[in-house]
């Protein structure tokens, strides 16, 4: 038997055989027709016109399957007896992988920052996350599509996934070298999810999760806890330009059930999104992070993060504010700054939310989520990606609803107008409006 290399065993089929139509489109999409079926029952002896008979063979044999299994299932029941006889702890640790409990305290291990701390791009915070909880989670495992160098997904001690004959790692590596191939990196996070025990995580360009769409959409629709560590994230990857920068891309990602999609605007952010993305065990998350630095935030933390989207901080002297700037990841800083030159130069009061995760905000009680994005003030959001899906949550949102361009990331800033005193301009657009129209208030759920 083979036993170094997969193979590939060719077999020739004829769609619809013994069918009227065989062999075309005819009998694919379509019922085959009582006469056609009938012609096919009969070819393979069954009666033309009885459905759905079972014979009595056949329930016999899958009824000494059962038998069998039965047998097979109290042998590894004693094996697995034995084994907790003769190795305790590795028992101890087989059973909580395969029950799908998190080693207790593992998220102690998550990094937290202050404003002080230097600015680093939310890849690279990334990376210190993943250093900082590899050895704490035994059963995260999983890789990059050929951009390890830039994911930064690789820790510092960890080993290929490879046969040992080709010197680069072993079968007991958990680091997967996946190749330029997005779609079957999915596909096998999905399989090794699904199998359970483990936890995968793939990674790539954010733009370039498109190319895996069918598979990271068959992880939401099955449940599967499956980490996509997407890095250069926005027009913030600079002279790589629109064929690689994403635009839609998150709107698709929003849009589909049952995915959790991170945008993090600092390193409690991140921190945030592990957390909930490994604690999150029957939904995919997407971690949507950045090639340029950002700074830490004052106001951040995990435990707000958590939660999607929350108040961040307040700039200006009155009790409440006169205007709301919901920013997200690259762009949270971007929000502050334009608040801070509101404040000083137009006497304004503006609070900023930061809104990492739209799905976990949602989840949020209604009382919470308007005490975030309050009734009653205008509201803007900041985000260097498509403005499709904002207008549920704020009465002007400000993006980019093109391809993007290739340039340095702060020229591509100003070009798209993500710079504090364009936003500032539009803002005291959107303030004049609401002075003579009514407020309406949004993100209501009946």
């Amino acid at each position: 038997a083979e036993k170094t290399r997969p193979s590939i065993i060719r077999v020739d089929t004829t769609i619809g055989f013994g069918a009227a139509k065989a062999g075309t489109a005819g009998v694919h999409g379509a019922p085959l027709g009582a006469q056609s079926l009938g012609d096919v029952k009969a070819l393979f002896g069954f009666s033309r016109d009885e459905s759905f008979k079972i014979a009595d063979d056949v329930y016999k044999f899958y009824a000494d399957r059962a038998a069998k299994g039965a047998e097979l299932e109290k042998q590894w029941e004693e094996l697995l007896g034995n084994y907790a006889k003769a190795y305790p702890e590795l028992h101890k640790e087989f059973v909580r992988r395969v029950e799908g409990r998190l080693p207790e305290g593992w998220e102690k291990a998550l990094p937290s920052y202050t404003p002080g701390d230097k600015a680093e791009a939310t890849r690279k915070l990334s990376e210190h996350v993943i250093n900082a909880i590899a050895n704490k989670l035994p059963e995260l495992i999983g890789g990059s599509a050929d951009l390890t160098g830039s994911n930064l997904t690789r820790w510092k001690d960890a080993v290929d996934f490879q046969p040992e004959t080709t010197m680069l790692g072993t079968y007991a590596g958990r680091y997967m070298r996946f190749g330029v191939r997005e779609h079957g990196m999915a596909a096998i996070c999905n399989g090794i999810a699904a199998y359970g025990a483990n936890i995968p995580f793939a990674s790539t360009f954010l733009n370039f999760i498109s190319y895996a769409a069918g598979a990271s959409r068959l992880s939401a629709l099955s449940h599967l806890r499956v980490l996509y560590i997407m890095t250069h994230d926005s027009i913030g990857l600079g002279e790589d330009g629109p064929t690689h920068q994403p635009i839609e891309t998150m709107a698709m990602l929003r849009a589909t059930p049952n995915f959790l999609n991170f945008r993090p605007a600092d390193g409690n952010e991140v921190s945030a999104a592990y957390y909930a993305a490994i604690t999150n065990s029957h939904r995919p998350s997407v971690l949507s992070l950045t090639r340029q630095n950002l700074p830490h935030l004052e106001g951040s933390s995990i435990e707000k993060a958590v939660k999607g989207g929350y108040k961040l901080a307040t700039y200006g002297s009155a009790a409440n504010p006169d205007l709301l700037i919901v920013g997200t990841g690259s762009e949270t800083s971007i929000a502050v700054d334009t608040a801070k030159l509101l404040a000083d130069k137009e006497g304004l009061t503006v609070s900023v939310v930061s809104m990492p995760c739209l799905e976990l905000f949602n989840e949020q009680s209604d009382e919470y989520r308007h005490s975030v994005l309050l009734p009653g003030v205008p509201a803007i959001s900041v985000e260097a990606l498509s403005t499709f899906g904002w207008h549920k949550y704020v009465h002007h949102p400000i993006g980019i609803d093109t391809f993007g361009a290739s340039g340095p990331y702060k020229e591509l800033y100003e070009h798209f107008g993500l710079t504090p005193d364009v936003i500032a301009q539009k803002a005291l657009k959107v303030l004049k409006y609401y002075k003579s129209n009514s407020v309406p208030t949004l993100d209501l759920e009946f």
